[in-house]
C-alpha cells in the first residue's frame, strides 16, 4: 500500500527528531566533513556516528561521497539548511515552552 504524504513528511521529521542526527547535520551544515572529522565533533562512537549517517543518507537529507579511503559527508540540499535556520528562529522565540513541554 502506497504511503500518505504525511505518513512520508513524518519520516522527514524523524530524520531530523533525533539529538545526535541534529549534531550530525550542525556539523556538516556549513561544509563537508569526513566520518572521522564528525565523530571527533559530535563526540559519538565511530559505530554509532555511522549509523546515524546511514539513516540520515537513506532518507536523502546527507550524500556522500568518496575521496580515495574517505568517504566525506554534507547535507543533500540547502533547504536543509533553511529548514535548521527556520527551527533555531522558532525555538528564540518558544525554547521556555518547548523546555516545559511534557508531551514530546
Amino acid at each position: 500500500m502506497p504511503k500518505t504524504n504525511l505518513q512520508i513528511k513524518a519520516k522527514l521529521y524523524k530524520g531530523f527528531s533525533d539529538q545526535s542526527r541534529l549534531a550530525i547535520l550542525n556539523t556538516i551544515i556549513n561544509s563537508p566533513k569526513t566520518v572521522s572529522e564528525i565523530v571527533k565533533a559530535v563526540k559519538l562512537s565511530q559505530p554509532n556516528t555511522s549509523a546515524h549517517l546511514a539513516c540520515l543518507l537513506e532518507c536523502g537529507l546527507v550524500q556522500k561521497k568518496k575521496n580515495g579511503q574517505e568517504v566525506i559527508y554534507q547535507v543533500s540540499m540547502k533547504e536543509i539548511k533553511d529548514i535548521m535556520a527556520l527551527a533555531d528562529k522558532i525555538l528564540s522565540n518558544t525554547s521556555k515552552e518547548l523546555s516545559r513541554c511534557v508531551h514530546y
